[in-house]
């Protein structure tokens, strides 16, 4: 008999558990949506009002009639690439620099010039945490200083190398070195465009109105290009991170893509380096660095060849490959030196499981700081 009477209070406690647990849900479930809302109203504030859709460092990239395009001169501004924001500076002839300066024709010491495109521009962080900006530090530092000098701009190539040191020397540029750093995407470059700059009749041609310079002509890392995510950056962060975190960016980073699938086994780059197609684009790549070898032997100056690894490189069983071979090659006849980082990327990344986003930027195939640290330690150890 007290069983049966106990067991309508056993129900009743039950029902006053369950009311008691649903509130505890509902009012942990209301805080944190509550929560959320301010996260949201302070992602959507901070989005809008630290991040314009005004032009990226407007003025900055112009046309160029000799060489297609460069860097305005003495030059000052911010530049946005992903979600870093530094600031750039350039100095009397375009270059990237640590501030704005005169550059005199000639130099009061040993002076060396570097050319190549977006990686050795330094795109994606300020010019000091650039290999560039770090070789010039240490050049000013020696006792037999050293002036580093970076002409590089994004997209640049062999067509473009050549016309910008002949542009540089005839305008009486004076400088006792060169180092050149080709990129692997240099072959597309060279395969579809930059006719329009081209002495050689056979490649000029080939120019039409729309291989003329556009003011972005590269490739963006991830980053935000929707509404939602233009206006939640800071979610859109988060997101962002638990890509990294499951192996995303890497993932993507080292996909074969049409800038270097050339340098991929057994990839179908399909009409993506018409007109001149992937061999027409080594040959004419190779035809200017040796047009820019013989005129740099005219004026006795020395030429050096670096090459390096985008992330994509570091995964094939033969990192270097063809790219390798063929600046060797170059270089066996034509350079003081030639040096290749691709050993110093490789056993960085046997070192490190997260070398992909230890030494590029995320989302990216620029390198971060530790990424041209490493190109800068190479450098430095083979005598720049």
């Amino acid at each position: 008999m007290n069983l049966n009477m106990t067991e309508p209070d056993s129900t009743a406690h039950r029902r006053i558990g369950i009311r008691c647990h649903l509130r505890r849900w509902i009012f942990v479930t209301l805080m944190a949506l509550y929560c959320l809302a301010i996260f949201f109203a302070l992602d959507f504030l901070y989005s809008n009002l630290f991040f314009s859709e005004s032009p990226n460092a407007p003025g900055l990239r112009i046309p160029n009639a000799v060489f297609d395009h460069t860097l305005a001169a003495n030059y000052e501004g911010y530049e946005r690439w992903g979600e870093a924001r530094y600031r750039i500076a350039t100095n009397s002839l375009g270059f990237k620099d640590a501030t704005m300066r005169y550059v005199a024709p000639r130099g009061n010491s040993r002076r060396v010039v570097l050319i190549g495109d977006s990686l050795t521009e330094g795109i994606g962080v300020p010019f000091e945490q650039s290999f560039a900006g770090m070789l010039a530090l240490a050049g000013q530092q020696r006792r037999d200083k050293t002036e580093f000098l970076n002409a590089a701009v994004v997209s640049y190539s062999p067509t473009l190398y050549y016309r910008k040191i002949k542009f540089l020397l005839d305008s009486g540029l004076k400088f006792d070195e060169l180092v050149v750093l080709p990129d692997l995407s240099d072959v597309q470059d060279e395969a579809t465009s930059y006719f329009c700059s081209d002495d050689n009749p056979k490649y000029a041609a080939l120019c039409r109105p729309e291989s003329t310079y556009q003011p972005v002509r590269y490739e963006k890392p991830h980053e935000p290009h929707g509404v939602l995510s233009r206006n939640f950056r800071l979610s859109n962060a988060l997101l962002r991170q638990l890509w990294v975190l499951r192996g995303g960016a890497k993932g993507e980073a080292t996909t074969p893509s049409d800038r270097i699938g050339w340098s991929v086994p057994n990839f179908d780059v399909g009409n993506m380096y018409a007109p001149l197609g992937v061999e027409g684009g080594i040959t004419r790549a190779v035809q200017h660095m040796q047009a820019l070898a013989e005129l740099l032997k005219r004026q006795n100056i020395p030429l050096t060849v670096v090459v390096y690894p985008w992330p994509l490189s570091l995964v094939q069983d033969d990192p270097g490959g063809r790219w390798v071979t063929i600046w060797r090659d170059f270089c066996a006849i034509n350079c003081k030196a030639f040096i290749n980082t691709f050993p110093d990327f490789i056993a960085a990344k046997d070192a490190h499981s997260d070398w992909y986003v230890r030494y590029f930027i995320l989302g990216d195939i620029h390198f971060s700081l530790a990424g041209h640290k490493l190109v800068f330690d190479a450098l430095k150890r083979n005598g720049l």
